[in-house]
């Protein structure tokens, strides 16, 4: 009778780790999904539900991270790109105030705001220049770990 409850207790668990398998694929699926979407943090919160709630599935939570990575990687390069478009935009109208406010300067007619209006362009368009950099580094990190997988 000890014999046949332990076999049927081996048999549940198994029974049941197969349900978790199939329950930590499903929301690994779930997470594609969503990255093909264009919904990134409903992947990333799927993602992180999936390392909570099934902390032993190993080969799928190695999937989860290369998923992680995929999301983050797509996520940057679209941030990157409107980054760009951003600092193209303030460059050229720093440019243009800056050249207009040294013609001001030359002939004595420089007003304060026109002053504090370029400083605030160049911060605005060093702010910038410092997040596209920040994003260029973050996406080569992210391929340098993709190939380490």
């Amino acid at each position: 009778m000890k014999h046949f409850l332990w076999i049927l207790l081996v048999v549940t668990l198994i029974a049941c780790g197969n349900d978790t398998q199939k329950e930590a694929e499903q929301l690994l699926k779930q997470a594609n999904s969503m990255l093909e979407q264009k919904q990134y943090d409903r992947a990333l919160t799927s993602l992180d539900s999936l390392r909570r709630v099934y902390p032993n599935s190993v080969d799928i939570r190695r999937q989860a991270l290369k998923l992680r990575q995929s999301i983050e990687l797509k996520r940057s390069q679209e941030e990157l790109a409107f980054v760009d478009s951003l600092l193209q935009a303030v460059s050229h109208d720093y440019e243009y105030q800056k050249q207009k406010v040294e013609k001001d300067k030359q002939e004595l007619r420089a007003t304060a705001d026109e002053l504090t209006m370029l400083t605030r362009t160049r911060i605005r368009r060093d702010s910038l220049q410092t997040r596209w950099e920040v994003l260029g580094a973050k996406i080569k990190y992210i391929r340098k770990k993709q190939k380490e997988l």
